[in-house]
């Protein structure tokens, strides 16, 4: 079975108006995931809802929601958190509420949404990108899927 990967990260951040940060690093990180973990499936929220930003109120909700439910069926929920993030907070929390893999690549390691809703954090992308491309990351993913599976196995 394939591992299902959600691509969260920083979109609007604390932005006053309807713009978005830079979404380059979605892109780079999809494309690495699928080259070091073969198999993976990776979900950019982005790649669907590009023109997100002008959908009305009853889309906008029913994207959110969505996504937010996703965050609770997907193996691994990735965040790209460089600055503080709201949504991706939100996506997190129901990753880790649902007993899945949450990774973070984050400056934030005071921030408690990052301390305590990740399984792993990284404090930039290079330092993800070298677990990811030495292997390290993959056998840190299993260990945790063996050890999450055990633990609801006995609960």
């Amino acid at each position: 079975m394939p591992m299902r990967i959600f691509l969260a990260g920083i979109m609007q951040g604390s932005h006053r108006t309807a713009v978005l940060h830079d979404q380059h690093y979605r892109g780079r990180l999809k494309q690495l995931l699928i080259a070091h973990l073969p198999g993976a499936d990776v979900y950019d929220p982005l790649a669907d809802h590009a023109n997100s930003l002008e959908y009305g109120e009853m889309l906008g909700r029913e994207v959110f929601f969505h996504h937010n439910r996703l965050c609770g069926e997907v193996d691994v929920v990735l965040a790209f958190v460089p600055e503080a993030s709201m949504g991706t907070a939100v996506e997190m929390w129901e990753a880790y509420r649902h007993g899945r893999i949450v990774i973070s690549i984050s400056p934030l390691t005071h921030n408690w949404a990052i301390r305590f809703l990740s399984d792993i954090v990284y404090p930039d992308e290079a330092a993800w990108e070298q677990a990811l491309t030495s292997g390290e990351l993959a056998r840190q993913i299993e260990k945790l899927r063996r050890d999450k599976a055990a633990a609801n196995a006995g609960s």
